[in-house]
Formats: C-alpha cells, sequence, structure tokens
C-alpha cells in the first residue's frame, strides 16, 4: 500500500486516477454532510458541480422528488437545504434522495469518479473507511484527496487526511506501506492539535463562527461517530 495526500482538488489528475483508490475530503462540510445524511437513513446522494448541475436535475422527471441541499461559497443557495451536517439531520431525509451541490466537496467528488474506487471520508467515519482499506486495497495506491477552498489549500482537511494516515500507521507497518511526504506531514498535522481547535482555527472554520454555524463545526470534529462507508459509484450517484 502506497499513502499520498494531494492537498487541494486543483491537484487531481484524471488520467492518473485509474487504478487508484480515492478518499475524498471535505470536513467543512461537503464530506461531513454526507456522511451524516447516510446516519439519518438518506437512500442516496448526487452530487453536482455547481446549483446549474442541480437546477437541470430538478427539471427531470427522475429527480423531480428529490430533495436539494447546496451552497456556493459558504451561502446556501436560494430553496436548498442548508448543506451542513445539524441541518440536513433536521431536514427528514430518511427514506429519500439527496442532490448536492458546493464549492469544494462535491466537486472534487466528481474529479475522482474515474478512481477505481472514490469513498466519501470525513472524522465522523475515519475508522469506517480506513477498515476498508486495510481489508480491500492493501495493495493498492491510497489517494486522500483535499477539496481545499476554491483550490487553495485548507487546514481542516489536512487535518483529517492526517486523521486517516495516522489510523493506518497504528494498524499497518512494515515494508509494504509506504507513506509520501505529504501523508507524513498531515499526519504530523493531526497529532498536533484537537480537532475541534484546529476546525475553529481555520479560515473556513472562523467563517463558520462568524455565521453562528459553530455548533455545525463541533459536529464535523467528532472522530469515529459512524460506521458508515459512502462510496461514488460508476453512475454518479453516492450510496452505502
Amino acid at each position: 500500500m502506497k499513502v499520498h495526500v494531494l492537498t487541494t482538488k486543483a491537484e487531481i489528475n484524471p488520467a492518473l486516477l485509474q487504478d487508484k483508490i480515492v478518499v475524498v475530503l471535505d470536513i467543512l462540510f461537503a464530506t461531513s454532510s454526507i456522511v451524516t445524511a447516510f446516519a439519518n437513513q438518506c437512500l442516496s446522494v448526487v452530487p453536482v458541480r455547481n446549483v446549474t448541475e442541480a437546477l437541470e436535475l430538478k427539471k427531470q422527471t427522475k429527480f423531480k422528488n428529490h430533495l436539494y441541499s447546496g451552497e456556493i461559497n459558504a451561502d446556501t443557495l436560494e430553496g436548498f437545504i442548508q448543506p451542513t451536517p445539524i441541518a440536513l439531520s433536521n431536514a427528514e431525509i430518511a427514506n429519500r434522495h439527496l442532490v448536492y451541490c458546493t464549492t469544494n466537496g462535491t466537486v472534487a467528488l466528481n474529479d475522482t469518479k474515474l478512481a477505481k474506487n472514490v469513498y466519501v471520508g470525513s472524522l465522523l467515519n475515519t475508522r469506517a473507511i480506513v477498515d476498508r482499506l486495510i481489508d480491500l486495497h492493501s495493495e493498492q495506491t491510497i489517494l486522500m484527496v483535499c477539496s481545499g477552498s476554491n483550490n487553495r489549500f485548507n487546514l481542516e482537511d489536512f487535518y483529517g487526511a492526517g486523521a486517516f494516515i495516522q489510523a493506518l500507521m497504528q494498524t499497518q507497518s512494515g515494508p509494504d506501506i509506504h507513506f509520501t511526504d505529504s501523508a507524513i506531514a498531515a499526519k504530523q498535522v493531526y497529532v498536533s492539535g484537537n480537532a475541534l481547535q484546529i476546525l475553529s482555527d481555520a479560515r473556513v472554520g472562523k467563517m463558520m463562527i462568524e455565521r453562528a454555524w459553530d455548533h455545525e463545526t463541533r459536529f464535523a470534529a467528532q472522530q469515529n461517530l459512524y460506521n458508515i462507508i459512502p462510496m461514488l459509484h460508476p453512475d454518479g450517484v453516492i450510496r452505502i
């Protein structure tokens, strides 16, 4: 197993993904929200790149009864559910299908869809994903993809990647597993601080505090809350 961290979605090269196992991270909040949606019995999530794609789906009979959640630059789209974990938990999404669009996380998910497998990772389900990686992908290359923020590095996703690296290091050792420098750096960030403090100190975390969404940040900072493994399927739909 080789483990590497991409620090933003801008580093994704679709031509190099074919045999790779990808874990996409958008801690505040896309991937945390998707994991939480499934914890609340959501049936599926359709990640789209932007509101234009979401509205195009809404015109189709197949998607007419889906729920819609999304944001652009952290502003909730008009007529859409706020795309954060607690807000989705309160939106009666059980047994419903969800179309979901965000500025960064859903773009990263679409940009990695040519990989062999694409998992939706967060602090909320780190252990579950790590166990899957060890059980099924121990001889493959793992890419931890930080969505970042408008193609810029962000602290919370890198910290989240570090949580996965630390868990893998504690479980796997020896010459058959290799961590690149970016993976080792992410692990060092992870062990350096408390999850809530790191997320709150990050630029996006501070923005959430300004919007009085700090309760959402506290929720996303919880670790291993769910034994849930959302996976992006070839039809572009996330299921568990």
